[in-house]
């Protein structure tokens, strides 16, 4: 069972009270209530754990770890791999991203994580080879990896930390009256993981109402007659267009597979439908809403840039492998 499935039922329960789920606003309320709570309790717990991580592993020891296992790229081959196993979309991913963050991770590593999460995930590991085969399955992960690798590199290497919301993601504890470690019961120190860790998540948490909100409103909105008549050519500005077509849009991976089983069936290349697909799930307004309270518009957009052209250049070899 979905770990989130309650958050569904409850979601479903507020929206049958007082919509049609068909309509288009019960369709837009239930996804806004059922990504505020998730995300919101993603956030808590996320931010609670991290602050235990802060408590007993420093940040110069976590960071002297990581780079200390930098062989041939170890890290960030293992923050793609992070990414694929966590069932996140482009917004749930980010509480994990900024705990990272929060932790002394390297910038470069946060964003392979970040790329990778909503990239390569469970449909596309467990759903594609129904639709796409074993080989294009394999293909598509592989590429994702690579893109995500890749992307966190290049933002490390042209050193952007400095655009970093350097008050979200410092070290609370330095902010908090922290008694010796001994002299904490466990009582106090949950009581302390807690407070620590709370601070984030509010000053978080109002970006996350208001780029669910947005997304809520566009989801659903484009009708998908739209979205086929517009990727239908075979000219090579389809992937460009797929590609920008799908960012505006707020989906999961699962939702919209029905989309790119439908283009398969009017005979749209599979380049095309990757590029539409990846880019609805890996990269969104509200996700950029979100993420601006963590960052500066400069490091934002070098973001966005980074992974559009990657997953053009994965729609662009795909649709040349025929």
């Amino acid at each position: 069972m979905d770990i989130f499935y309650p958050i569904e039922l409850i979601a479903d329960f507020i929206t049958k009270s007082l919509f049609p789920v068909e309509s288009y606003l019960g369709n837009a309320l239930n996804f806004f209530i059922y990504d505020v709570i998730k995300i919101g309790l993603l956030l808590l717990v996320i931010n609670y754990i991290m602050a235990i991580t802060r408590y007993y592993f420093p940040t110069e020891k976590v960071r002297d770890i990581l780079k200390g296992r930098r062989w041939f790229g170890i890290d960030y081959l293992l923050a793609a791999l992070l990414g694929m196993i966590t069932p996140f979309c482009s917004c749930s991913s980010i509480p994990l991203f900024i705990g990272f963050l929060s932790s002394g991770i390297p910038l470069g590593i946060t964003f392979t994580f970040l790329i990778s999460s909503p990239l390569i995930n469970e449909s596309s590991l467990l759903l594609f080879p129904s639709i796409f085969g074993w080989e294009t399955t394999l293909v598509y992960n592989l590429i994702g990896i690579g893109i995500s690798i890749l992307g966190g590199l290049l933002i490390e290497k042209i050193n952007l930390i400095k655009f970093v919301n350097q008050d979200l993601i410092k070290i609370r504890t330095s902010a908090i009256n922290i008694p010796e470690k001994k002299a904490m019961s466990l009582k106090e120190r949950m009581k302390f993981f807690w407070k620590d860790g709370f601070v984030i998540t509010k000053q978080v948490f109002p970006y996350v109402v208001l780029g669910v909100f947005i997304g809520a409103l566009i989801h659903g909105l484009i009708p998908q007659e739209l979205i086929e008549d517009t990727l239908a050519t075979k000219q090579w500005w389809a992937v460009p267009i797929a590609t920008l077509l799908g960012i505006p849009l707020y989906a999961n991976s699962v939702s919209v597979i029905p989309i790119a089983e439908a283009l398969i069936g009017k005979g749209i290349p599979l380049g095309t439908i990757l590029s539409f697909m990846t880019a609805t799930v890996t990269l969104s307004i509200p996700e950029a809403l979100i993420l601006k309270k963590a960052m500066k518009w400069q490091l934002l957009a070098v973001f966005f840039a980074i992974t559009t052209i990657g997953i053009m250049l994965m729609g662009y070899i795909f649709n040349l492998r025929g």
